[in-house]
Protein backbone atom coordinates (compact mmCIF):
# COMPACT_ATOMS: atom_id res chain seq x y z
CA UNK A 1 0.00 0.00 0.00
CA UNK A 2 1.42 3.38 -0.99
CA UNK A 3 1.16 6.28 1.41
CA UNK A 4 -0.01 9.65 0.13
CA UNK A 5 2.40 12.44 0.92
CA UNK A 6 1.13 16.02 1.13
CA UNK A 7 3.42 18.94 0.30
CA UNK A 8 2.05 22.10 1.89
CA UNK A 9 3.80 25.40 1.24
CA UNK A 10 4.14 28.35 3.65
CA UNK A 11 1.26 30.77 4.04
CA UNK A 12 1.46 33.56 1.45
CA UNK A 13 3.61 31.48 -0.93
CA UNK A 14 3.22 32.92 -4.44
CA UNK A 15 2.18 30.83 -7.45
CA UNK A 16 2.52 32.20 -10.96
CA UNK A 17 4.37 32.43 -14.24
CA UNK A 18 6.94 34.56 -16.03
CA UNK A 19 7.09 35.88 -19.56
CA UNK A 20 8.90 38.66 -21.41
CA UNK A 21 7.90 41.53 -23.65
CA UNK A 22 10.05 40.51 -26.63
CA UNK A 23 8.72 36.94 -26.46
CA UNK A 24 5.04 37.76 -26.05
CA UNK A 25 4.02 41.21 -27.25
CA UNK A 26 4.78 41.15 -30.96
CA UNK A 27 4.50 44.40 -32.85
CA UNK A 28 1.88 45.98 -35.07
CA UNK A 29 1.94 48.86 -37.53
CA UNK A 30 1.78 52.21 -35.77
CA UNK A 31 2.51 50.98 -32.23
CA UNK A 32 5.53 53.28 -32.01
CA UNK A 33 7.93 50.56 -30.88
CA UNK A 34 11.57 51.14 -31.79
CA UNK A 35 13.77 48.46 -33.28
CA UNK A 36 15.73 46.29 -30.86
CA UNK A 37 18.70 43.99 -31.44
CA UNK A 38 16.40 41.01 -32.19
CA UNK A 39 14.31 42.96 -34.73
CA UNK A 40 17.50 44.06 -36.46
CA UNK A 41 19.05 40.59 -36.49
CA UNK A 42 15.89 39.11 -37.96
CA UNK A 43 15.88 41.82 -40.65
CA UNK A 44 19.37 40.79 -41.82
CA UNK A 45 19.37 37.03 -41.08
CA UNK A 46 15.79 35.61 -40.99
CA UNK A 47 17.11 32.18 -41.94
CA UNK A 48 18.59 31.81 -38.44
CA UNK A 49 15.10 31.81 -36.89
CA UNK A 50 13.13 28.54 -36.70
CA UNK A 51 10.46 28.39 -39.44
CA UNK A 52 11.44 31.97 -40.33
CA UNK A 53 9.29 33.32 -37.47
CA UNK A 54 10.69 36.58 -36.16
CA UNK A 55 10.07 38.80 -33.14
CA UNK A 56 7.22 40.77 -34.70
CA UNK A 57 5.09 37.60 -34.70
CA UNK A 58 5.28 36.64 -31.03
CA UNK A 59 2.21 35.56 -29.08
CA UNK A 60 0.19 38.76 -29.71
CA UNK A 61 -0.05 39.84 -26.07
CA UNK A 62 -0.08 43.46 -27.30
CA UNK A 63 -3.48 42.88 -28.94
CA UNK A 64 -4.86 40.21 -26.58
CA UNK A 65 -3.58 41.23 -23.14
CA UNK A 66 -7.06 41.60 -21.62
CA UNK A 67 -7.92 38.01 -22.55
CA UNK A 68 -4.48 36.75 -21.51
CA UNK A 69 -4.64 38.45 -18.12
CA UNK A 70 -8.02 36.77 -17.59
CA UNK A 71 -6.23 33.46 -18.14
CA UNK A 72 -3.92 34.25 -15.22
CA UNK A 73 -6.99 34.06 -13.00
CA UNK A 74 -8.23 30.90 -14.71
CA UNK A 75 -4.92 29.17 -13.99
CA UNK A 76 -4.90 30.28 -10.33
CA UNK A 77 -1.95 32.64 -10.44
CA UNK A 78 -1.21 35.04 -7.59
CA UNK A 79 1.95 36.55 -9.12
CA UNK A 80 2.95 37.36 -12.71
CA UNK A 81 6.27 38.53 -14.12
CA UNK A 82 6.10 40.37 -17.45
CA UNK A 83 8.77 42.72 -18.79
CA UNK A 84 8.80 46.21 -20.24
CA UNK A 85 10.44 46.44 -23.66
CA UNK A 86 12.89 49.31 -23.47
CA UNK A 87 12.58 49.92 -27.24
CA UNK A 88 8.78 50.03 -26.98
CA UNK A 89 8.76 52.56 -24.14
CA UNK A 90 11.71 54.69 -25.32
CA UNK A 91 12.15 53.82 -29.02
CA UNK A 92 15.65 55.27 -29.39
CA UNK A 93 16.85 54.01 -26.00
CA UNK A 94 17.13 57.58 -24.72
CA UNK A 95 14.86 60.59 -24.89
CA UNK A 96 11.18 60.65 -25.68
CA UNK A 97 8.66 58.20 -24.23
CA UNK A 98 6.25 56.47 -26.65
CA UNK A 99 2.82 57.51 -25.33
CA UNK A 100 1.12 54.42 -26.81
CA UNK A 101 3.55 52.19 -24.90
CA UNK A 102 3.00 54.17 -21.71
CA UNK A 103 -0.78 53.71 -21.97
CA UNK A 104 -0.37 50.01 -22.85
CA UNK A 105 1.92 49.13 -19.94
CA UNK A 106 -0.11 51.15 -17.46
CA UNK A 107 -3.26 49.30 -18.48
CA UNK A 108 -1.47 45.93 -18.37
CA UNK A 109 -0.21 46.49 -14.82
CA UNK A 110 -3.55 47.88 -13.65
CA UNK A 111 -5.43 44.94 -15.20
CA UNK A 112 -3.12 42.45 -13.47
CA UNK A 113 -3.65 44.14 -10.11
CA UNK A 114 -7.43 44.40 -10.65
CA UNK A 115 -7.75 40.60 -10.66
CA UNK A 116 -5.73 40.27 -7.45
CA UNK A 117 -2.44 39.18 -9.03
CA UNK A 118 0.87 40.73 -7.94
CA UNK A 119 2.91 42.13 -10.84
CA UNK A 120 6.68 41.78 -10.59
CA UNK A 121 8.04 43.74 -13.52
CA UNK A 122 11.33 43.05 -15.27
CA UNK A 123 13.12 45.92 -17.01
CA UNK A 124 15.33 43.99 -19.42
CA UNK A 125 15.07 40.59 -21.09
CA UNK A 126 17.86 40.43 -23.73
CA UNK A 127 16.29 43.31 -25.72
CA UNK A 128 18.57 46.28 -26.32
CA UNK A 129 17.24 49.21 -28.40
CA UNK A 130 19.10 48.95 -31.71
CA UNK A 131 19.90 52.68 -31.64
CA UNK A 132 22.16 51.89 -28.64
CA UNK A 133 23.53 48.69 -30.19
CA UNK A 134 24.74 50.80 -33.13
CA UNK A 135 26.83 52.83 -30.67
CA UNK A 136 28.53 49.75 -29.26
CA UNK A 137 25.74 48.32 -27.14
CA UNK A 138 26.80 47.02 -23.73
CA UNK A 139 30.47 47.34 -24.66
CA UNK A 140 29.94 51.09 -24.43
CA UNK A 141 29.68 52.48 -20.89
CA UNK A 142 27.19 55.10 -22.18
CA UNK A 143 24.63 52.27 -22.42
CA UNK A 144 24.91 51.81 -18.63
CA UNK A 145 23.73 55.39 -18.07
CA UNK A 146 21.04 55.16 -20.76
CA UNK A 147 19.71 52.08 -18.94
CA UNK A 148 19.86 53.84 -15.57
CA UNK A 149 17.77 56.72 -16.99
CA UNK A 150 15.30 54.24 -18.54
CA UNK A 151 14.96 52.35 -15.23
CA UNK A 152 14.41 55.57 -13.30
CA UNK A 153 11.76 56.62 -15.82
CA UNK A 154 9.95 53.29 -15.33
CA UNK A 155 9.96 53.69 -11.53
CA UNK A 156 8.44 57.16 -11.94
CA UNK A 157 5.87 56.22 -14.61
CA UNK A 158 4.64 52.96 -13.09
CA UNK A 159 5.55 53.16 -9.38
CA UNK A 160 1.91 53.70 -8.36
CA UNK A 161 1.03 50.31 -9.94
CA UNK A 162 4.20 48.27 -9.43
CA UNK A 163 6.16 47.96 -6.18
CA UNK A 164 8.42 45.00 -7.04
CA UNK A 165 10.98 45.14 -9.82
CA UNK A 166 13.69 43.16 -11.60
CA UNK A 167 16.72 44.83 -13.19
CA UNK A 168 17.82 42.09 -15.64
CA UNK A 169 16.80 38.58 -16.58
CA UNK A 170 19.69 36.11 -16.91
CA UNK A 171 22.37 38.74 -17.68
CA UNK A 172 25.01 36.06 -18.22
CA UNK A 173 23.14 34.79 -21.32
CA UNK A 174 23.87 37.74 -23.65
CA UNK A 175 27.48 37.60 -22.43
CA UNK A 176 27.83 33.88 -23.17
CA UNK A 177 25.74 33.81 -26.34
CA UNK A 178 26.62 37.18 -27.89
CA UNK A 179 30.29 37.63 -26.92
CA UNK A 180 31.75 34.25 -25.92
CA UNK A 181 29.86 32.41 -28.70
CA UNK A 182 28.10 33.51 -31.87
CA UNK A 183 24.62 32.37 -30.83
CA UNK A 184 22.99 35.79 -30.23
CA UNK A 185 23.52 39.12 -31.96
CA UNK A 186 26.09 40.72 -32.21
CA UNK A 187 27.67 37.22 -32.57
CA UNK A 188 31.06 38.56 -31.60
CA UNK A 189 33.49 36.04 -30.12
CA UNK A 190 35.67 38.37 -28.07
CA UNK A 191 36.46 37.52 -24.41
CA UNK A 192 37.59 41.06 -23.57
CA UNK A 193 34.31 42.47 -24.91
CA UNK A 194 32.45 39.73 -23.00
CA UNK A 195 34.03 40.81 -19.69
CA UNK A 196 33.26 44.49 -20.39
CA UNK A 197 29.64 43.65 -21.26
CA UNK A 198 29.25 41.62 -18.05
CA UNK A 199 30.76 44.36 -15.90
CA UNK A 200 28.70 47.12 -17.54
CA UNK A 201 25.51 45.08 -17.08
CA UNK A 202 26.25 44.59 -13.38
CA UNK A 203 26.99 48.28 -12.94
CA UNK A 204 23.71 49.12 -14.71
CA UNK A 205 21.82 46.74 -12.41
CA UNK A 206 23.37 48.29 -9.29
CA UNK A 207 22.53 51.81 -10.55
CA UNK A 208 18.93 50.70 -11.13
CA UNK A 209 18.77 49.40 -7.53
CA UNK A 210 19.94 52.83 -6.37
CA UNK A 211 17.42 54.62 -8.62
CA UNK A 212 14.57 52.43 -7.34
CA UNK A 213 15.36 53.38 -3.75
CA UNK A 214 15.72 57.05 -4.70
CA UNK A 215 12.29 57.11 -6.33
CA UNK A 216 10.33 54.79 -4.00
CA UNK A 217 12.22 53.77 -0.87
CA UNK A 218 9.60 51.16 0.09
CA UNK A 219 9.75 49.27 -3.23
CA UNK A 220 11.68 46.02 -3.64
CA UNK A 221 14.10 45.28 -6.45
CA UNK A 222 15.86 42.13 -7.58
CA UNK A 223 17.89 40.57 -10.36
CA UNK A 224 16.95 37.25 -12.00
CA UNK A 225 19.84 34.83 -12.45
CA UNK A 226 19.95 31.41 -14.07
CA UNK A 227 21.84 29.72 -11.25
CA UNK A 228 23.03 26.58 -12.98
CA UNK A 229 24.86 24.34 -10.50
CA UNK A 230 28.06 22.83 -11.95
CA UNK A 231 28.55 19.20 -10.94
CA UNK A 232 32.01 17.64 -11.41
CA UNK A 233 32.38 14.35 -13.31
CA UNK A 234 34.24 12.90 -10.32
CA UNK A 235 35.57 13.88 -6.91
CA UNK A 236 39.09 14.26 -8.34
CA UNK A 237 40.78 17.55 -7.56
CA UNK A 238 40.95 18.42 -11.28
CA UNK A 239 37.25 17.84 -11.92
CA UNK A 240 36.22 19.72 -8.79
CA UNK A 241 38.39 22.66 -9.77
CA UNK A 242 36.78 22.64 -13.24
CA UNK A 243 33.31 22.77 -11.64
CA UNK A 244 34.38 25.59 -9.34
CA UNK A 245 35.64 27.71 -12.25
CA UNK A 246 32.53 26.93 -14.31
CA UNK A 247 30.39 28.29 -11.46
CA UNK A 248 32.61 31.36 -11.09
CA UNK A 249 31.84 32.40 -14.66
CA UNK A 250 28.30 31.10 -15.10
CA UNK A 251 26.85 31.84 -11.67
CA UNK A 252 29.00 33.88 -9.34
CA UNK A 253 29.95 36.57 -11.87
CA UNK A 254 26.53 38.15 -11.23
CA UNK A 255 25.37 36.44 -8.03
CA UNK A 256 28.22 37.71 -5.84
CA UNK A 257 28.17 41.38 -6.87
CA UNK A 258 24.34 41.48 -6.89
CA UNK A 259 23.85 39.93 -3.43
CA UNK A 260 27.17 40.44 -1.63
CA UNK A 261 28.35 43.59 -3.43
CA UNK A 262 31.74 42.12 -4.36
CA UNK A 263 33.28 39.96 -7.07
CA UNK A 264 34.92 36.61 -6.20
CA UNK A 265 38.69 37.12 -5.95
CA UNK A 266 39.53 33.98 -7.89
CA UNK A 267 37.32 35.14 -10.80
CA UNK A 268 39.08 38.52 -10.88
CA UNK A 269 42.42 36.73 -10.76
CA UNK A 270 41.65 34.67 -13.89
CA UNK A 271 40.40 37.75 -15.74
CA UNK A 272 43.49 39.72 -14.75
CA UNK A 273 45.81 36.85 -15.70
CA UNK A 274 44.42 36.85 -19.25
CA UNK A 275 44.53 40.66 -19.47
CA UNK A 276 40.76 40.93 -19.87
CA UNK A 277 40.11 43.51 -17.14
CA UNK A 278 37.51 46.16 -18.05
CA UNK A 279 37.95 49.83 -17.23
CA UNK A 280 36.79 50.18 -13.64
CA UNK A 281 36.64 53.15 -11.29
CA UNK A 282 36.58 53.11 -7.48
CA UNK A 283 33.25 55.03 -7.63
CA UNK A 284 31.71 52.22 -9.71
CA UNK A 285 32.97 49.56 -7.31
CA UNK A 286 31.38 51.57 -4.46
CA UNK A 287 28.06 51.70 -6.34
CA UNK A 288 28.11 47.90 -6.73
CA UNK A 289 29.08 47.40 -3.09
CA UNK A 290 26.41 49.73 -1.68
CA UNK A 291 23.42 48.78 -3.86
CA UNK A 292 22.77 45.08 -3.50
CA UNK A 293 19.36 43.56 -4.30
CA UNK A 294 16.48 43.14 -1.83
CA UNK A 295 15.71 39.60 -2.97
CA UNK A 296 16.76 37.22 -5.73
CA UNK A 297 14.98 35.66 -8.70
CA UNK A 298 16.27 32.22 -9.67
CA UNK A 299 15.75 30.49 -13.01
CA UNK A 300 16.51 26.78 -13.07
CA UNK A 301 16.06 24.35 -15.94
CA UNK A 302 18.96 21.92 -15.96
CA UNK A 303 22.34 21.35 -14.32
CA UNK A 304 25.78 21.80 -15.82
CA UNK A 305 28.01 18.70 -15.82
CA UNK A 306 31.71 19.44 -16.20
CA UNK A 307 35.11 17.79 -16.23
CA UNK A 308 38.71 18.93 -16.26
CA UNK A 309 39.89 19.93 -19.73
CA UNK A 310 41.88 17.40 -21.71
CA UNK A 311 44.66 19.82 -22.63
CA UNK A 312 46.96 21.91 -20.49
CA UNK A 313 47.09 25.69 -20.73
CA UNK A 314 50.02 27.12 -22.62
CA UNK A 315 51.06 30.42 -21.10
CA UNK A 316 50.56 32.29 -24.38
CA UNK A 317 47.21 30.71 -25.27
CA UNK A 318 44.27 33.01 -26.02
CA UNK A 319 41.57 32.88 -23.37
CA UNK A 320 38.59 30.58 -23.70
CA UNK A 321 36.57 28.78 -21.05
CA UNK A 322 37.62 25.45 -22.61
CA UNK A 323 41.02 26.03 -21.01
CA UNK A 324 39.40 25.60 -17.59
CA UNK A 325 36.52 23.16 -17.99
CA UNK A 326 34.71 21.04 -20.53
CA UNK A 327 31.12 19.89 -20.61
CA UNK A 328 30.60 16.29 -19.58
CA UNK A 329 27.85 14.10 -21.02
CA UNK A 330 26.90 12.03 -17.99
CA UNK A 331 25.75 8.50 -18.82
CA UNK A 332 22.31 7.45 -17.57
CA UNK A 333 21.01 10.95 -16.93
CA UNK A 334 17.27 11.64 -16.93
CA UNK A 335 16.29 13.48 -20.11
CA UNK A 336 13.33 15.47 -21.38
CA UNK A 337 12.97 13.42 -24.60
CA UNK A 338 11.08 16.26 -26.34
CA UNK A 339 13.76 18.90 -25.74
CA UNK A 340 17.01 17.03 -25.07
CA UNK A 341 17.70 18.73 -21.75
CA UNK A 342 18.64 16.88 -18.60
CA UNK A 343 16.02 16.81 -15.84
CA UNK A 344 17.68 16.98 -12.43
CA UNK A 345 15.23 18.06 -9.76
CA UNK A 346 17.80 18.04 -6.96
CA UNK A 347 19.47 21.04 -8.59
CA UNK A 348 16.77 23.30 -7.16
CA UNK A 349 17.47 21.98 -3.64
CA UNK A 350 21.22 22.49 -4.09
CA UNK A 351 20.67 26.09 -5.24
CA UNK A 352 18.44 26.71 -2.20
CA UNK A 353 21.11 25.41 0.18
CA UNK A 354 23.81 27.54 -1.49
CA UNK A 355 21.68 30.67 -1.09
CA UNK A 356 20.88 29.74 2.53
CA UNK A 357 24.47 29.04 3.51
CA UNK A 358 26.56 31.45 1.42
CA UNK A 359 24.31 34.39 0.49
CA UNK A 360 22.84 35.46 3.82
CA UNK A 361 19.70 33.35 3.28
CA UNK A 362 18.30 36.20 1.19
CA UNK A 363 14.61 36.00 0.22
CA UNK A 364 14.21 34.49 -3.24
CA UNK A 365 11.66 33.26 -5.76
CA UNK A 366 11.87 30.58 -8.39
CA UNK A 367 11.21 32.92 -11.33
CA UNK A 368 11.52 30.29 -14.07
CA UNK A 369 11.37 26.52 -14.23
CA UNK A 370 9.64 24.61 -16.95
CA UNK A 371 9.54 21.95 -19.60
CA UNK A 372 9.70 22.66 -23.32
CA UNK A 373 8.07 20.11 -25.62
CA UNK A 374 8.35 19.93 -29.37
CA UNK A 375 5.34 18.55 -31.25
CA UNK A 376 3.06 18.95 -28.25
CA UNK A 377 -0.06 18.75 -30.45
CA UNK A 378 0.38 14.97 -30.48
CA UNK A 379 -0.87 14.96 -26.86
CA UNK A 380 -4.16 16.66 -27.82
CA UNK A 381 -7.24 14.72 -26.72
CA UNK A 382 -10.83 16.02 -26.58
CA UNK A 383 -9.58 19.55 -27.29
CA UNK A 384 -7.13 19.63 -24.34
CA UNK A 385 -3.39 18.94 -24.42
CA UNK A 386 -2.85 16.17 -21.87
CA UNK A 387 0.53 17.33 -20.59
CA UNK A 388 0.88 14.97 -17.62
CA UNK A 389 4.66 15.07 -18.21
CA UNK A 390 4.63 18.82 -17.35
CA UNK A 391 2.59 18.25 -14.19
CA UNK A 392 5.06 15.53 -13.13
CA UNK A 393 8.02 17.82 -13.92
CA UNK A 394 6.58 20.62 -11.74
CA UNK A 395 5.69 18.26 -8.87
CA UNK A 396 9.14 16.66 -8.85
CA UNK A 397 10.82 20.08 -8.63
CA UNK A 398 8.39 21.28 -5.97
CA UNK A 399 9.18 18.24 -3.80
CA UNK A 400 12.86 19.31 -3.75
CA UNK A 401 11.89 22.94 -3.15
CA UNK A 402 9.58 21.93 -0.28
CA UNK A 403 12.43 19.98 1.33
CA UNK A 404 14.69 23.06 1.06
CA UNK A 405 12.06 25.34 2.62
CA UNK A 406 11.63 22.89 5.51
CA UNK A 407 15.39 23.17 6.00
CA UNK A 408 15.26 26.96 6.25
CA UNK A 409 15.53 28.21 2.66
CA UNK A 410 13.77 31.57 2.24
CA UNK A 411 11.96 30.79 -1.00
CA UNK A 412 8.76 32.86 -1.27
CA UNK A 413 7.21 31.61 -4.50
CA UNK A 414 7.32 29.44 -7.62
CA UNK A 415 6.86 30.80 -11.13
CA UNK A 416 6.68 28.58 -14.16
CA UNK A 417 7.98 29.48 -17.60
CA UNK A 418 5.45 30.27 -19.00
CA UNK A 419 1.72 30.99 -18.91
CA UNK A 420 1.08 30.76 -22.67
CA UNK A 421 3.15 29.17 -25.43
CA UNK A 422 5.51 31.93 -26.51
CA UNK A 423 8.15 32.73 -29.10
CA UNK A 424 11.59 31.67 -27.98
CA UNK A 425 14.40 33.53 -29.73
CA UNK A 426 15.99 31.46 -32.50
CA UNK A 427 13.74 28.48 -31.69
CA UNK A 428 10.56 30.54 -32.28
CA UNK A 429 7.63 28.19 -31.50
CA UNK A 430 9.56 24.92 -31.76
CA UNK A 431 9.28 24.07 -28.05
CA UNK A 432 6.08 24.81 -26.15
CA UNK A 433 6.24 25.71 -22.45
CA UNK A 434 2.82 27.15 -21.60
CA UNK A 435 0.00 26.25 -19.23
CA UNK A 436 -2.12 27.58 -22.10
CA UNK A 437 -1.72 26.46 -25.72
CA UNK A 438 -1.64 28.99 -28.53
CA UNK A 439 -2.90 28.19 -32.04
CA UNK A 440 -0.62 30.25 -34.27
CA UNK A 441 -3.14 30.40 -37.11
CA UNK A 442 -6.30 31.33 -35.20
CA UNK A 443 -4.64 32.90 -32.12
CA UNK A 444 -7.02 30.76 -30.03
CA UNK A 445 -5.90 30.20 -26.44
CA UNK A 446 -6.82 26.97 -24.63
CA UNK A 447 -5.90 25.73 -21.19
CA UNK A 448 -3.81 22.57 -21.13
CA UNK A 449 -4.35 19.91 -18.47
CA UNK A 450 -1.47 21.54 -16.56
CA UNK A 451 -3.35 24.86 -16.58
CA UNK A 452 -6.29 23.31 -14.71
CA UNK A 453 -3.92 21.48 -12.38
CA UNK A 454 -1.91 24.64 -11.62
CA UNK A 455 -5.08 26.34 -10.36
CA UNK A 456 -5.64 23.47 -7.91
CA UNK A 457 -2.01 23.68 -6.82
CA UNK A 458 -2.38 27.38 -6.09
CA UNK A 459 -5.75 27.09 -4.36
CA UNK A 460 -4.48 24.27 -2.13
CA UNK A 461 -1.08 25.96 -1.66
CA UNK A 462 0.42 22.55 -2.29
CA UNK A 463 -0.38 19.08 -3.60
CA UNK A 464 -0.54 15.44 -2.63
CA UNK A 465 1.38 12.65 -4.29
Amino acid sequence: MTMTQTYQFPEGFLWGTSTSGPQSEGSIEGDGKGMNNWDYWYSIAPEKFHDGIGPSQTSTFYQHYKEDIGLLKETGQTVFRPSIQWARLIPDGTGKVNEKALAFYRDVFKSIKDIGVKPIVNLYHFDLPYALQEKGGWENKETVYAYEAYARRCFELFGDLVDTWITFNEPIVPVECGYMNDLHYPCKVDPKAAVAVAYHTQLASSLAVKACRDVNASHKISIVLNLTPAYPRSESEEDRKAAHIAELFQTKSFLDPSVLGTYPEDLVEIIRKHELMPEVTSEEIDIIRQHTVDFLGVNYYQPMRVKAPEKHIASDEAFSLDLYFEHYDMPGKKINPHRGWEIYEQGIYDIAMTIRDHYGNIDWLVTENGMGVEGEEKFLKDGVIQDDYRIAFIKDHLIELHKAIEQGANCKGYMLWTFIDCWSWLNAYKNRYGLVSLDLETQERRLKKSGYWFKELSQNNGFSQ
